[in-house]
């Protein structure tokens, strides 16, 4: 259980910095668009910090629910594909607030990227869910 509460104590850090970093970035650059980087802040907080403390307490409630079979491929695909998202939001972000002009190959490389950790996130929901309802019918 304290494994998943100092994990969403490290993504709640990370949505900070990430708000701090879209707050100051744009600030100097000069930039008052809509640009990717306001996604971070969100991302980090709900599908990292507040989705971790409820896994927490779901691990303190369900003691099986670590022991799952689909439960440790759900902590690492989901993981992967936050950090994957996240760091998507923030290249694409960067490019936006500096008005990179980036052809359209390297803006679809870049939201194709996105799209797979999107993919691995909803796969890690599943693996969650699955793990669950298993640990829970027990």
């Amino acid at each position: 259980m304290k494994k998943y509460f100092k994990l969403s104590y490290i993504y709640a850090i990370l949505a900070m910095v990430g708000g701090v970093f879209y707050r100051e970035f744009t600030k100097y650059n000069h930039f008052s668009g809509v640009t990717q980087l306001g996604k971070v802040h969100t991302h980090l907080f709900v599908l990292g910090m507040l989705f971790f403390l409820l896994v927490g307490l779901l691990v303190g409630n369900f003691e099986e629910l670590e022991q799952q079979k689909y439960f440790k491929k759900f902590y690492i695909i989901y993981n992967v594909g936050l950090l994957i998202t996240v760091t998507m939001f923030v290249i694409h972000g960067i490019f936006q607030v500096t008005l990179t002009d980036l052809s359209s190959s390297a803006i679809s490389t870049i939201s194709g990227i996105s799209g797979i950790g999107h993919l691995l996130l909803g796969l890690g929901v599943i693996f969650f869910f699955q793990s669950l309802l298993s640990a829970s019918n027990k």
